[in-house]
């Protein structure tokens, strides 16, 4: 089989580059490990930054987002029994999209469906060979049967467990990594949100976000030891340790019901340099992780593509390759900034320690951001998203 580009996993970020690659006439193939169903029912984050809305758009599938996502203007930070407001709209004139990203993935995927993209399931044992060359090679299996796929470029948008970034030599890949002592217990169900906006909490008792899919949908999050199991966590025990955290309003007005999932994420910063080795390219979780602490993850995949696909319709345009030889750095200069945001949110609203003199340290500067024109200013611009 022969194409131009062969894109490896049919997450968001594989299945953007793979629809604005044909809305420019370029060729491609995308290769996933597993099944559609199992693709769109993975739980994943729900904040969008302004940048993936019009990545979206761009990509031709803004349509049902528009018409059901939320925007907002602004989130809530709670401490020491307060709330406060952080104004987006006001500090930065920007705001963000809430829509969740299973709904994202469906809509990719019935995009990709309408223009008969291809997309080859339930692939295994993938090998990229021969990067360094003109036209790179893929094998894999499907049904017991090996094959084989030539094109001029591969993408490496497999997740942080793929092959893609494994394939990039240790003599040359450098990896930097932060795990953190805890995870986020997370539940969904289907009951209003406690606000209309979300809440970052920062509690003696743990970290907690209210968090939404919908107006009838929540998503709500605790911090918990990175040794917590999710069977040890009933429904009720959950709803019990949130009121604890959430100030006294917000306790006294939130809606419990019973989770339609429950699950631990453990929390990481990783990334990967460079993210191109010849004519291998990494995008997405692929080359790197953060806290979801401010929801970047899905964000920073989008901008991954943005830079990666405008250099590969340059490409094929003009046969230039000016654009991709400038991917890894321009991607790398904000996942870094991506990074230190996530990181500094997780360091303001999370319990690292039990010392005293820590939190009242958080709550000084949860004072400052929340007080300061300038500190609003500063998170508010974070959070919407830097430009591309």
């Amino acid at each position: 089989m022969n194409t131009q580009v062969t894109i490896i996993g049919a997450g968001p970020a594989g299945l953007l580059l793979s629809l604005l690659l044909d809305r420019n006439g370029i060729e491609n193939v995308v290769l996933e490990r597993r099944t559609r169903e199992y693709v769109e029912g993975r739980i994943r984050a729900g904040v969008l930054e302004m940048g993936a809305v019009e990545m979206l758009d761009r990509a031709g599938v803004g349509e049902r987002m528009h018409r059901e996502g939320l925007v907002h203007d602004g989130f809530y930070l709670a401490f020491d029994g307060k709330m406060r407001r952080i104004d987006m709209r006001a500090a930065t004139g920007g705001s963000v999209m809430v829509y969740g990203q299973t709904e994202i993935q469906r809509d990719l995927f019935d995009a990709c469906e309408a223009r008969q993209g291809k997309i080859i399931f339930n692939v295994e044992d993938v090998s990229i060979k021969d990067t360094d060359t003109v036209s790179p090679l893929v094998t894999f299996t499907q049904g017991g049967k090996r094959h084989e796929i030539r094109s001029a470029f591969v993408a490496g948008c497999d997740g942080f467990h793929g092959v893609s970034r494994q394939t990039i030599p240790s003599s040359i890949r450098r990896e930097y990594e932060r795990v953190y002592p805890y995870g986020w217990l997370g539940l969904l169900s289907d009951t209003p949100p406690v606000e209309d906006e979300l809440i970052y909490v920062n509690h003696e008792r743990g970290f907690a976000l209210c968090s939404m899919r919908s107006k009838t949908r929540s998503r709500y999050y605790l911090q918990v030891p990175d040794t917590a199991k999710v069977e040890d966590w009933s429904d009720q025990a959950f709803w019990d340790e949130l009121k604890l955290r959430l100030p006294e309003e917000q306790a006294a007005k939130l809606i419990s019901g019973d989770s339609i999932e429950k699950s631990i994420a453990q929390l990481r910063s990783f990334v990967c340099e460079p993210l191109q080795y010849g004519r291998l390219f990494i995008a997405g979780d692929a080359g790197h992780i953060v806290p979801p602490t401010g929801a970047k993850g899905l964000n920073l995949a989008a901008s991954d593509i943005h830079y990666l696909s405008e250099g590969l319709i340059e490409y094929f345009n003009s046969g230039s390759e000016s654009a991709l030889n400038q991917y890894s750095t321009k991607a790398l200069a904000r996942i870094w900034k991506a990074e230190r945001f996530s990181w500094s949110f997780s360091q303001l609203t999370h319990r690292f320690s039990d010392d005293p003199f820590d939190y009242r340290m958080q709550l000084a500067e949860l004072e400052y951001y929340t007080e300061s024109e300038a500190g609003q200013k500063v998170i508010a611009e974070n959070y919407i998203g830097l430009p591309y």
